[in-house]
């Protein structure tokens, strides 16, 4: 069963985002990020920028290179074969990703505003009601 960890009080997506992946590569974890497309191009080009000593190989869900990157970007409407990898996805929607039951591993990140901790929560019920094991981590300011 996936096991399901929220990251919630987090300011920046983005960059917490970022450095989640640095963390999951060096455990050498295969990951997919999902996200709204205007996430994704964010993430696309923090990924390439966001520290001076690390390089984080990705590529969009589809791409032919994707079964040998180990960072996918996709979005939730994504053909659930363009996801070759299934140890790690992290969501940055509002919603519960459609194949998350496919993954080891899933992170909710969840930020500082109002209407995306109103999602967060739903999202943490979802989970709990469906008998997932939630961890909830609170990330200080």
């Amino acid at each position: 069963m996936t096991r399901v960890d929220f990251h919630s009080n987090i300011p920046d997506k983005i960059s917490y985002v970022c450095r989640l992946v640095r963390k999951a590569r060096h455990a050498h974890s295969r990951i997919v990020l999902m996200g709204e497309p205007q996430q994704l191009a964010a993430l696309d080009a923090a990924l390439w920028t966001f520290s001076e000593h690390d390089f984080v190989p990705h590529v969009m869900a589809g791409d032919a290179l994707a079964i040998d990157t180990p960072v996918i970007l996709a979005t939730t409407d994504a053909d659930a074969d363009a996801l070759p990898h299934h140890q790690v996805l992290i969501n940055l929607t509002s919603q519960p990703p459609p194949t998350f039951a496919r993954f080891e591993r899933l992170f909710e990140i969840v930020a500082t505003d109002a209407a995306d901790i109103a999602s967060g929560r739903d999202r943490y019920r979802f989970y709990q009601q469906r008998g997932y094991a939630l961890t909830h981590f609170i990330a200080d300011k």
